[in-house]
């Protein structure tokens, strides 16, 4: 029996038979999970796949059946996952006091001291991913995304681009302007530290 290619797939479930949207599902599942797993928090995983594909299917007659649908639903999936970001970024702040003592510690020695040994690598590997997810959290949900793409995944300016929707400069511009913000952040949490 063939395997039905994606475009046809896509053209069976335009002219009415939507069941055969499960064959794309069972196809594409695991690619999606790839790409949610790398920026949402593991808690919401499964709602954002799950409202990836509705908006793939939604949006399946602006789908070109000559390009790529693991490509054209990475878009999906990454923009989805931006506005996760967005909503989240909107929906609360986080002072620099709610980074807790012992990760403002681990900071100022990080900081001072770039040569400090510790007794658990696993654990400043873990502190570290906090502040670091403190941080991006005070990020908008588009510059969190392009910096998660271009310095945590090591994506080019250009492949960023092409999933974000936006322009090389643009991703450029977000990428320098967010590591000056990052940098800003973590500065005035040590300095505030410091002060106490």
């Amino acid at each position: 029996m063939d395997v039905p290619k994606d475009s046809e797939i896509v053209r069976r479930i335009l002219q009415g038979e939507v069941n055969a949207f499960g064959l794309l599902l069972d196809r594409y599942k695991a690619h999606a999970l790839t790409i949610i797993k790398r920026r949402i928090p593991p808690k919401d995983v499964e709602d954002i796949a799950q409202e990836v594909f509705v908006r793939a299917y939604q949006s399946l007659p602006g789908f070109d059946p000559e390009s790529h649908f693991n490509k054209w639903l990475s878009i999906i999936a990454v923009r989805t996952c931006c506005d996760y970001w967005r909503k989240a970024y909107r929906a609360q702040e986080s002072p620099m006091s709610t980074l807790s003592e012992r990760h403002a510690e681990w900071l100022e020695g990080v900081i001072s001291s770039a040569s400090t040994d510790s007794a658990d690598g696993n654990a400043r590997q873990e502190e570290a991913r906090e502040v670091l997810a403190w941080a991006l959290g005070h990020l908008s949900a588009e510059d969190r995304m392009v910096v998660e793409m271009v310095y945590i995944e090591g994506m080019t300016g250009r492949e960023a681009a092409e999933l974000l929707g936006y322009s090389v400069a643009n991703v450029k511009v977000r990428a320098f302007r967010s590591r000056i913000r990052l940098r800003k952040l973590l500065s005035g949490l040590l300095e505030r530290e410091e002060e106490e």
